[in-house]
């Protein structure tokens, strides 16, 4: 294994364990502070913070949307920050104590959700046995968020709400991902940055609405100061590092061997929740654990069907 294959992995892992370390941090911020304006403070330091960055490498011309489709870029912009943040976390929040774990292992289903999406958006139609994984990814969550009891979900309309809230939240990040092949002469800093500050404009739409509607109310410094380590860390380490990080990794390794990283999330959620008191019990630790075998068997199965379809096209050659 090279230096540089190793970095990539490195990265990758770096990534996946601050996003992991994300949702137990988010469910002590949560008591002070509701997901709108947290994530509408997050990812102003976000965007600010990679509108230098941007400026630093491409210089203002990095800025310029002459000609460029602004409209679809505000699009993706508002899915992966209004519509991961808000929903992602206000479905953690409605969850209770044991949003963290649930919030988390909804991450890993991204790389099936993508498939789908894929489908939808492009008519790439997944192979047949794609399907099967799909479920048995989909069946572990379901362990996870109902604990084996279906029922107590399905008579719990704020648990239910919750579920619902999460997989929409994780489908408009997988949304947002695929965007960016829409914009394929745009470097990942820069989709990231015109994206960021373009979504912003929905998420300060959103989070001011709500105020001035009185469904939420406006922060006041003290609130601000308490959950200002959780905003930095949300904003600058699985935020903007992680994003680095995934992007540069996969770069390296190769996105059919990044999305691989994405099992890191939930088991590192699971255990800094564990630390916390909120330990995971066996039916949930079994449904993170059928959703990481469906995942990896995918990969290998897409390793398999790329491989066979590089031979066919190697022998008409």
């Amino acid at each position: 294994m090279n230096n540089s294959y190793s970095k990539g992995l490195i990265l990758c892992l770096l990534a996946t364990l601050s996003w992991g370390a994300m949702f137990p941090i988010m469910t002590d911020a949560l008591q002070y502070i509701d997901p709108f304006n947290f994530t509408t403070i997050r990812y102003g330091i976000a965007g600010l913070v990679f509108a230098l960055i941007l400026l630093r490498i491409e210089g203002k011309k990095g800025f310029d949307l002459g000609g460029e489709r602004w409209g679809l870029a505000w699009l993706f912009g508002t899915f992966g920050f209004a519509g991961f943040g808000f929903l992602v976390f206000l479905g953690q929040h409605m969850a209770g104590p044991s949003g963290a774990l649930t919030a988390s292992i909804m991450m890993a289903t991204m790389p099936m959700l993508g498939l789908l999406t894929i489908w939808l958006l492009k008519k790439n139609r997944p192979h047949a046995s794609t399907f099967g994984f799909i479920l048995m990814s989909f069946s572990g969550v379901l362990l996870v968020i109902t604990n084996g009891n279906a029922a107590a979900v399905i008579n719990s309309p704020s648990n239910l709400v919750a579920n619902l809230l999460l997989i929409s939240g994780a489908l408009c990040w997988v949304l947002y991902t695929v965007g960016a092949s829409y914009f394929p002469h745009w470097s990942p800093v820069r989709y990231t940055t015109i994206t960021t500050l373009l979504g912003m404009i929905s998420v300060i739409t959103i989070d001011v609405v709500l105020v001035t509607t009185g469904y939420i109310a406006a922060p006041n410094i003290s609130t601000v100061v308490i959950v200002t380590p959780h905003l930095m860390y949300l904003a600058l380490i699985a935020g903007l590092m992680a994003v680095l990080c995934w992007n540069a990794g996969n770069k390296i390794i190769t996105p059919t061997n990044g999305v691989l990283f994405m099992d890191v999330v939930p088991v590192t959620a699971f255990i800094i929740s564990a630390l916390s008191g909120v330990v995971p019990t066996p039916t949930q630790l079994m449904g993170a654990a059928i959703t990481a075998v469906a995942l990896i068997l995918n990969n290998l199965n897409q390793r398999k069907l790329l491989q066979a379809k590089l031979s066919m096209v190697t022998g008409r050659n």
